[in-house]
């Protein structure tokens, strides 16, 4: 009797509620005992909810170590669209099982033994693939199309306010305005707009009211609110196509939790906005208070008080290690003897309608960022190394700047707008328009015109930074001699611009912090290099000095 491991997997979130899984796990059991298979307890790897086009799963990557340490001869699988949809990777999975002695059994299709059951085996691989490039082709296109046409049944859920109503004889799907929700939309907008509330302050004045948000949550986030602010169904244009399938390049909070390990080798990103297929849907706010909202948002997006603040070293880079939030900066003491800590986000309580979610501790801010700093500027006596990473970012930046695009659209989008301004004015002028109709469509465009300068002002310095990390990295050699002539004696600002070219992200535990590089270091490759350090480093840099 042979040794065998089980393996099933479905991909979708309505399969994994459905339990479809269970069904692939009887059938190969019941396949296992009738054909003289020992499954030994532990053996049996379910991917629950994993897409097939990606190798990065968790079930999937315990079975491969298994047959690498040789305690299996067999792999039991439905079929062969269960491994992967991807004919490359079924290619590669097969070739390594067989290069570690194990047999891989598809029960619903034949053993490969013949020349001939192996080719039949890769025209069902390649079919599968084809299939489902071909099915998501084909949904893309009909949504689109739908779209097109005005239909909501294309949108993925009704937001908080409305009602998705399914299509009836003679009555298409649409949205229904949900009164007492609405009200409390509304009332979001007012203060938002008129009284300059924060999305905190929202978030917190929603929890207290008890309701619940569209996703049946009693706790309403930041997150939450700003989606809804900057929702264009609330005044009456619902939008479909808004994001669109990347790479996935950042590590999100969620993805930490599960180990750096990702369901689906992309992530959503958003589209450009002429790109947006619009859907009309009952209004609940007008377009002015929506277009001031806009506003609001971009203002508070400049002007933001961490913008104006005295910048920190470390400033968006420490990530608790316990539970993955950022740390924030907070001052605590007497004004005789006051230090500055470095804070998980988790940890505090009036961000959560329950009790404090994390117990990692503060930091000291002086002492956490000399660490950093020292270990930087150890990194850094490798030139060589810092050399090639600049080339081959320089590289990229000169390949592609999504910032000239996006200013060129900018400018566009405004010259179009004081166009329309321009003609509105002519056709007042030749008394094609009355002057109630000005009054009324001339605000609009203007609160637009003044959006879309405030995004060009945005970009312009950006745009800045962009040159100015340029010219830092062509004249690279001097600055690495000034840098280690003046280490100590550079600017917060300074000392940013290059601690954010080596580092991507700091790991905070309650015993070490990690320093993660952006750059691979020797020995340690092709995974980014890591710097360990203890807490107990010279002097304690947790908890508050007596």
């Amino acid at each position: 009797m042979k040794t065998a491991a089980i393996y099933a997997r479905v991909s979708s979130n309505r399969q994994k509620e459905e339990q479809t899984i269970d069904s692939q796990t009887n059938a190969l059991r019941a396949y296992a005992a009738d054909h003289a298979y020992v499954v030994p307890e532990g053996c049996i790897f379910e991917d629950d909810g994993w897409s097939g086009a990606t190798l990065v799963r968790p079930g999937l990557e315990r079975l491969r170590d298994l047959a690498v340490q040789g305690h299996i001869e067999a792999v039991l699988v439905y079929s062969p669209d269960r491994l992967s949809r991807k004919y490359a990777y079924q290619v590669l999975l097969l070739e390594e099982f067989a290069r570690h002695g194990v047999e891989v059994v598809f029960i619903r299709s034949p053993r490969a033994d013949t020349p001939e059951d192996v080719m039949l085996l890769q025209f069902q691989g390649m079919i599968a693939e084809y299939e489902k490039a071909q099915i998501s082709e084909r949904t893309r296109r009909g949504k689109r199309h739908r779209a097109q046409a005005g239909l909501v049944n294309v949108l993925v859920r009704a937001p908080f306010g409305y009602r998705y109503v399914r299509k009836t004889d003679g009555l298409p799907a649409r949205y229904e305005v949900v009164e007492h929700e609405a009200a409390l939309v509304r009332e979001l907008f007012r203060p938002y707009i008129d009284e300059s509330y924060s999305l905190h302050a929202l978030a917190r004045w929603l929890t207290a009211t008890g309701i619940r948000t569209r996703s049946g949550q009693a706790q309403w986030s930041k997150a939450t609110i700003w989606n809804m602010v900057q929702n264009p169904a609330y005044q009456g244009r619902a939008c479909f196509q808004k994001t669109m399938q990347a790479e996935r390049r950042r590590v999100t909070r969620r993805l930490r939790q599960r180990g750096g390990i990702a369901k689906r080798a992309v992530c959503s990103r958003p589209r450009p906005r002429e790109e947006w297929i619009e859907i009309p849907v009952p209004p609940i706010i007008s377009p002015t208070q929506f277009a001031l909202a806009q506003e609001r948002l971009e203002q508070n997006r400049r002007f933001a008080a961490r913008h104006t603040k005295r910048p920190s070293l470390l400033q968006d880079l420490l990530i608790c290690q316990l539970c993955g939030y950022a740390f924030y900066r907070s001052a605590a003491g007497t004004a005789g003897r006051r230090h500055t800590y470095y804070r998980c986000s988790g940890s505090d309580a009036h961000r959560s309608s329950e009790r404090r979610r994390c117990t990692n501790r503060p930091v000291r801010q002086d002492i956490v960022e000399q660490l950093v700093w020292d270990e930087v500027i150890r990194l850094l006596t490798n030139p060589s190394l810092v050399r090639t990473e600049i080339d081959r970012r320089l590289a990229e930046l000169r390949a592609s700047d999504p910032l000239d695009i996006k200013r060129d659209v900018a400018t566009k989008e405004l010259a179009r707008i004081r166009t329309s301004i321009t003609r509105l004015l002519e056709a007042y002028q030749e008394q094609l328009l009355s002057l109630d109709e000005l009054r009324a469509r001339v605000p609009a465009l203007r609160q637009r015109e003044a959006a879309v300068h405030a995004q060009l002002a945005t970009l312009e310095a950006e745009l800045l930074d962009a040159d100015t990390y340029l010219a830092l990295a062509e004249s690279f050699e001097g600055f690495l001699a000034k840098l280690h002539a003046a280490a100590q004696s550079l600017d917060v600002a300074d000392r940013q611009r290059v601690l954010r070219l080596v580092v991507k992200e700091v790991h905070v535990g309650p015993e070490a912090i990690i320093i993660r590089h952006s750059i691979p270091l020797p020995g340690h490759l092709p995974d980014p290099g890591y710097l360990l350090r203890s807490w107990r480093h010279g002097s304690s840099i947790t908890g508050r000095s007596d």
